[in-house]
């Protein structure tokens, strides 16, 4: 159970300030996560949930193997909405739960939608998305769209490869001419990726 936040407030007595997660339980939030399978979704009621799952997640809940799966698919029916706010808690909770590679397969044909998306905020987070859950066995099926992406005109996209060290060696070897490029960009924050992803290959 959340504990509750103190703050110290100079102008009052010490006071207690609770948290709006204070008391929640996993199976209810469990419970709670069917809203996702609604044929009209909510997003703001579906935001909500996730920010719930998140919480647990962060405070160290652990969820059996069965209960993450049921979560991973429920959420994956998300994809469907468009509203962006959704969209991005999405990306968070997939993150999270770090699905083993069967989910993976099922997820990353819709991250591969998202990262061909004209909105950038979409292609740049399904490229975190992907590089916090793909091994390498699936690296070369979305290799194209990724080498694209190092090279990218928005910083915002082209920066989302800095989280690929699990795979930096192999990354820099046989993309050595994006990396390279993504070095000399004028983002300083692509350079820094492109330098450190550089540093982990070594």
């Amino acid at each position: 159970m959340a504990q509750p936040l103190v703050k110290k407030d100079d102008d009052l007595d010490d006071e207690l300030e609770f948290s709006p997660f204070m008391g929640i339980e996993k199976g209810a939030v469990l419970q709670e996560a069917r809203v996702f399978n609604d044929p009209q979704l909510d997003p703001r009621r579906c935001s909500q949930v996730i920010t719930k799952l998140l919480y647990l997640l962060n405070q160290g809940e652990s969820f059996t193997k069965v209960e993450a799966t049921e979560v991973f698919f429920s959420v994956t029916k998300l994809f469907q909405s468009k509203d962006t706010g959704l969209r991005r808690m999405v990306y968070l909770i997939i993150k999270e739960l770090s699905p083993g590679s069967d989910e993976v397969i099922i997820v990353t044909s819709s991250l591969m939608k998202d990262m061909n998306s004209k909105i950038d905020m979409y292609r740049a987070n399904a490229i975190r998305v992907l590089c916090r859950i793909i091994d390498g066995t699936l690296l070369t099926q979305i290799e194209r769209y990724l080498k694209q992406a190092i090279v990218d005109k928005n910083p915002v996209v082209s920066r989302g490869f800095s989280q690929w060290t699990s795979h930096a060696k192999e990354i820099v070897k046989r993309w050595s001419n994006e990396v390279q490029e993504a070095v000399q960009s004028r983002a300083a924050l692509v350079q820094f990726h492109a330098l450190a992803l550089l540093h982990q290959s070594w």
